[in-house]
């Protein structure tokens, strides 16, 4: 194991994620010659808390939504292992998937998207109580109510459909259906996007609160790095498939290691800040055909050297002041 996977180790490891990979495509052809394939996950390993938030951040295309449908089961890594609290995760999906579903739950971006337009809210909220959680009619009608109590809806909201709410009241919706299974783990794949700020903060401190009530563990991802870091004890930093940078939240956010993870703050745009970073619109990009042999961040990296561009680094080859801070980079950014 190495040295990175030995300190993840550490603590009440709910999800492991060991060198996991996912290719789409590849393959022979028909009259010869190899297809094409796209490399959307490449050897990512990192592990998730019990009763923690990660959060996961990086630029779209980078893999955060591929991790998220195969912490979920809905895709099956290429190669690798991701285990749930010690049990194979790819196996328990391909032999008992409802056994899945009790134990992780996925809230969507678009809210109102996620639900089925032609079906009442009691309808899509019992689904899962009847299929996973062998409840009678009354014990089904209990724990509805205990799920709109918890998320703040109206009772009289079953009767109604999708169309009629607002896209807050819709992802309150959403988180609802997820717990209604009773998850220890919930992946909210970008949950606040889609929703106006003073929502945003509304859903934020409801999520904070039903993970206290119902003791869940999450997965945060977002391209929103002020919401990542209100909401995050830890932070994993994704680029091109590959972890970037991992580590406590207050850290990453005050000495990031990893020049990506730097470039990704100094871009983000807040109140009252003009010095944004714009990056040349002619910058590499790395093609998913094709990986590089070495860092897939050298050519829009300030900081490269030709062994950046002949020799991948190691996940942990740079390491911030904590014990759990690491970054993937062979020329890692001096502590302020």
């Amino acid at each position: 194991m190495s040295v990175v996977s030995a300190r993840q180790s550490e603590g009440d490891t709910l999800l492991g994620i060991e060198d996991v990979e996912r290719v789409f495509g590849g393959g022979r052809k028909l009259f010869g010659g190899d297809k094409p394939a796209v490399h959307a996950v490449q050897g990512l390993t990192l592990n998730v808390r019990r009763g923690e938030t990660l959060g996961v951040v990086g630029e779209s295309g980078c893999g955060k939504s591929t991790l998220a449908r195969l912490v979920v089961g809905l895709d099956l890594p290429t190669s690798g292992t991701i285990t749930f609290d010690g049990e194979d995760l790819a196996g328990l999906a391909k032999r008992n998937r409802k056994a899945l579903a009790r134990k992780v739950q996925y809230v969507f971006q678009d809210p109102v998207a996620s639900l089925n337009p032609r079906k009442t809210i009691r309808t899509i909220l019992e689904a899962p109580l009847k299929h996973l959680s062998g409840l009678d009619a009354r014990g089904r009608e209990k724990r509805l109510q205990e799920l709109l109590e918890a998320v703040n809806l109206a009772p009289e909201f079953l009767e109604r459909y999708p169309h009629e709410f607002s896209g807050g009241q819709a992802q309150r919706i959403g988180i609802a259906r997820a717990l209604a299974a009773g998850p220890e783990l919930i992946v909210l794949d970008e949950p606040v996007s889609a929703l106006d700020v003073s929502v945003q903060a509304q859903v934020l401190n409801l999520l904070d609160a039903l993970k206290e009530q119902f003791g869940l563990t999450y997965i945060f991802i977002s391209h929103d790095l002020s919401v990542v870091e209100s909401v995050s004890d830890r932070v994993a930093v994704m680029y091109f498939g590959r972890m970037a940078e991992l580590g406590p939240a207050k850290e990453i956010f005050r000495h990031p290691l990893h020049p990506y993870t730097d470039l990704l703050m100094r871009s983000a745009p807040a109140p009252g800040r003009h010095d944004l970073l714009s990056e040349d619109a002619a910058a590499e990009l790395p093609d998913p055909y094709n990986p590089p042999p070495g860092c897939a961040f050298a050519a829009r990296c300030a900081r490269k050297t030709e062994l950046c561009h002949s020799v991948r680094p190691a996940p942990d080859e740079a390491r911030g002041e904590g014990a759990n801070h690491f970054a993937a980079c062979h020329h890692p950014l001096p502590r302020a």
